[in-house]
């Protein structure tokens, strides 16, 4: 039925249930199952207040970048115990939901799986959520969970 599956992983209670639903999918079809952690680029304004903090002197990038990556690698440990296969695991940055269709039309995913919760900012209270979003401008079918 479905040969590519995406799901979208931001560490929140409604992705990992979107990553349950992803891996139950993935064992009764046979997919590929595709985990994307997307962080986004961080503010001038964030990249002012690491200044206060000499001891710490990765920037803010490169923190986001690697709580993306440990976000990412512990969604495809939690797939692979829920019995999934064919996993892999990639962090992109960007908008999100934007981020989120690109990526699947690059590798052919013919379903998104997203929670209809994630951790979004003030931003997706103002302009609507990820998960809005990503139903609106993906041209496969979006599983929101």
């Amino acid at each position: 039925m479905y040969e590519t599956i995406l799901v979208a992983i931001d560490g929140s209670e409604g992705s990992r249930k979107a990553l349950q639903h992803a891996a139950l999918l993935q064992k009764t079809c046979g997919s590929d199952l595709l985990i994307l952690t997307v962080f986004r680029h961080h503010s001038m304004l964030e990249a002012s207040m690491s200044m206060v903090r000499p001891d710490d002197p990765e920037n803010m990038d490169d923190a986001m970048r690697g709580h993306a990556k440990e976000v990412a690698e512990e969604a495809k440990r939690l797939a692979a115990e829920a019995g999934a296969t064919k996993i892999r695991a990639f962090v992109k940055s960007g908008q999100p939901a934007r981020t989120i269709v690109k990526f699947g039309e690059e590798h052919k995913a013919d379903l998104i799986i997203v929670g209809s919760r994630g951790l979004g900012d003030m931003q997706g209270f103002l302009l609507g959520s990820v998960s809005h979003k990503v139903t609106s401008l993906a041209k496969c079918p979006v599983m929101v969970v």
